[in-house]
């Protein structure tokens, strides 16, 4: 990939030549250029701005340097090939960054920055621009720089460390923060018990277990929680769209285990009833720690009703995940609960998808289990696309269904 920076600083631009990024200049898989721009400015002072038409605080960067500038720029290409670089400019007003654009922007061939300073570029350089390549105006986020060269150092990293070969093991590319809309998981390394001036701290034992499913199930059950925790307005689309979006939907915590436990026992009632002590039906029989080991073992997902003083509402809907202890390319959606006076409003089929959406990327199916009683969940889940497992089910008076991820 080549990058060409043009920048009134280009000694701003000199950490480029560090760490992975620096070697892949060295390596060939990144060409970095960086301009000045005062070098297109002609006059005895090289001045590349002047005040604002209408008067107001601060300078303007002037049209000419810029367009003799992306000129050269452009020009600098191979010869006789008519690829023009992708222009971004880092600004408040652009498009946020992110990871999906980072992933975009890493496909182009031909990236080029342009570093605003005083109080941006003159408009009409943008439209000059976009006659003849291709331009997008990029915010690192919703805060005001001095210049668009600490944008552009963050924008080149992100883009280039996922070029192939700029990272050493392409395999943490994977699990990191915003890869999947999730950010990362807490990771440990040795000791496994520090002694941090008499407050021992150990690492979760389920790292040390040896356990592969259960160490992908929890670190992703962590994903899911830090996400919530952190960077709510990141939850998977489908709890913030439809009905769903009228509830207040976030991560399951203790605090949450008896309404569950009431909610459970609500919607478990009917097919309690119709087992008739033929068989046990789990949700009516866990009791209050039970609920409470379930939240350790599943992400779980209420939806609560909004309240106008933003104090807790009533638990009205539910929805748990995890990987499938027997089989970690299955994700398991369990415990899909709607209060009965809600019913019939759609919330499941949102549920539903909230739950198959917090499935990682190793996940190749999803799994579930109902009630062989219940005809009409079972319908439900087979519109949905699920089909039922052969053989003996996962609990007595259960059915099993299953579904392949597309």
């Amino acid at each position: 990939m080549r990058v060409d920076v043009v920048s009134i600083f280009p000694e701003y631009l000199a950490p480029l030549d560090l760490s992975l990024i620096g070697k892949a200049r060295r390596d060939g898989i990144l060409d970095v250029r960086v301009h000045d721009l005062r070098d297109f400015a002609h006059d005895r002072h090289r001045t590349v701005d002047d005040s604002p038409f209408g008067g107001g605080a601060g300078m303007v960067m002037k049209p000419e340097p810029w367009a003799e500038a992306l000129a050269a720029v452009a020009a600098s290409g191979p010869a006789g090939d008519a690829v023009v670089p992708h222009l971004i400019v880092p600004g408040p007003g652009g498009v946020p960054f992110s990871q999906a654009l980072a992933r975009a922007l890493a496909d182009e061939p031909w990236l080029a920055f342009a570093c605003g300073r005083y109080e941006g570029l003159d408009e009409r350089v943008y439209e000059h621009a976009a006659d003849r390549m291709p331009v997008t105006v990029v915010s690192l986020g919703d805060y005001v720089l001095n210049g668009g060269e600490v944008a552009v150092l963050a924008m080149v990293e992100a883009v280039a460390r996922l070029l192939p070969g700029v990272v050493g093991n392409a395999e943490s590319l994977v699990e990191e923060s915003h890869e999947d809309g999730l950010l990362e998981y807490p990771v440990y390394t040795r000791p496994a018990s520090w002694d941090d001036a008499g407050t021992v701290r150990g690492v979760p034992s389920v790292l040390l277990s040896g356990d592969h499913g259960a160490i992908a199930g929890w670190r992703h059950a962590q994903r899911l929680e830090r996400t919530a925790a952190r960077r709510p307005d990141l939850l998977p689309a489908s709890a913030t769209a439809g009905a769903l979006a009228d509830l207040d939907v976030r991560v399951a915590t203790p605090a949450d285990a008896a309404e569950l436990l009431v909610l459970q026992r609500a919607c478990w009632v009917r097919e309690g009833l119709g087992a008739l002590g033929r068989w046990v039906v789990p949700p009516l029989v866990e009791e209050l720690p039970d609920v409470v080991a379930g939240l350790r073992e599943w992400a779980t997902y209420v939806a609560r009703v909004r309240t106008a003083d933003g104090s807790p509402g009533r638990l009205v809907a539910s929805v748990r995940g995890r990987v499938r202890p027997v089989d970690a390319t299955f994700w398991e959606v369990g415990r899909l609960m709607v209060a009965p006076d809600l019913q019939g409003r759609g919330l499941g089929r949102e549920l539903l998808a909230l739950g198959e959406s917090l499935a990682p990327s190793s996940a190749t199916g999803f799994w579930l289990t109902t009630g062989v009683l219940e005809e009409g969940n079972q319908r439900f889940y087979q519109r949905a696309g699920y089909r039922l497992v052969a053989g003996e089910p996962t609990h007595p008076g259960a059915v099993d269904l299953t579904k392949r991820r597309r």
